[in-house]
């Protein structure tokens, strides 16, 4: 544990996230060039997610501080109080849709190319900014005897290292999507991201340790939230899948008009060439029929007439023996 500074005002919390973010954008330029994505809508998605970025620390904080006031309105609103992962993911992601949807149009890929490797960008910033959360202290589990806690400097007793479990959940779905990603082509990754996370982090609150705010009685903010994430993996994997079915069929009707089209080119060409020869063949038959027809309107040369009155010579007509 480094709760305090290393240098200046510089702590390691910083520095892990800082990390994580720089993991998190080599991961997109690295997988985004495997997947032959062009590079206009590459530079596109990188100014957005840092936009996307800035806007999901600030929601993280307003959420935090709502958590906070619904517990104690007294003390007020105030924003500074800590911040949360899934309100700045879904301040992020809310950001991140909006500004893709204005602009869209100028740009050949979708966001439904990119869409399954998005979970490896989170996922790898966000194991490196739990290994931060361990470093500081914060985000830490409820206490306990066992070999697995860990004595932070400003807690009495042991605690589970909280911290470090998510970490390394996330870790391993970090390798686990890059895999179906990258070897599989699996289109499901956000759901799989969506559905693996929300049930971890639902089980994972039942030991943490930490004041997280209030929002429901019967459960902790994040819990809510995991259940909504949940729900939304779910409903995101049957809708993305009929986007990709009409995808598929849609190529598939495109192929088939270029193979039609391509089958009239050759038919056309075909055509083109047999066409000379049946015109030379045509009229070389027309020309043997006109020359038939110009013989046969020829007078034929007929017998010399007979005179009747002629008497017939002696010997004229008899036989010669």
């Amino acid at each position: 544990m480094l709760p305090d500074p290393l240098f200046l005002n510089v702590h390691m919390y910083g520095v892990m996230i800082g990390l994580g973010l720089l993991a998190c954008f080599l991961v997109l330029f690295s997988f985004f060039k495997k997947k032959g994505i062009e590079q206009e809508f590459i530079d596109f998605v990188f100014y957005n997610g840092i936009v996307s970025i800035a806007v999901g620390f600030g929601a993280a904080a307003l959420f935090q501080a709502f958590y906070n006031y619904l517990e104690n309105p007294e003390a007020g609103f105030k924003i500074g109080g800590g911040i949360t992962f899934i309100g700045g993911l879904l301040g992020g992601a809310a950001c991140f849709l909006i500004v893709y949807f204005i602009f869209r149009n100028k740009y050949k890929s979708k966001l439904t190319d990119v869409l399954s490797i998005v979970p490896s960008c989170i996922l790898i910033a966000h194991g490196f900014g739990r290994i931060g959360c361990f470093f500081a202290g914060c985000c830490h589990g409820v206490e306990t005897d066992s070999f697995l806690g860990v004595q932070f400097p400003h807690l009495d007793n042991p605690v589970h290292p909280t911290q470090l479990y998510e970490a390394a959940f996330l870790f391993i779905m970090f390798g686990v999507c890059s895999y179906l990603v990258l070897k599989k082509n699996f289109k499901h990754n956000m759901s799989l991201y969506l559905i693996s996370y929300g049930v971890f982090r639902f089980l994972v609150e039942y030991i943490r340790g930490d004041e997280r705010g209030k929002l429901l009685s019967i459960m902790s903010p994040s819990q809510f939230w995991s259940i909504v994430m949940i729900i939304g993996g779910v409903v995101l994997y049957f809708c993305f899948k009929k986007v990709l079915l009409a995808r598929e069929g849609g190529e598939v009707v495109e192929a088939a008009v270029e193979s039609s089209t391509e089958t009239n080119k050759n038919a056309n060409l075909m055509q083109a060439e047999v066409e000379p020869n049946l015109s030379e063949q045509t009229a070389e038959v027309e020309s043997g029929e006109k020359e038939v027809k110009q013989k046969k309107s020829k007078p034929k040369k007929s017998a010399p007439p007979v005179d009747e009155n002629k008497p017939i010579e002696e010997g004229e007509g008899e036989d010669n023996n």
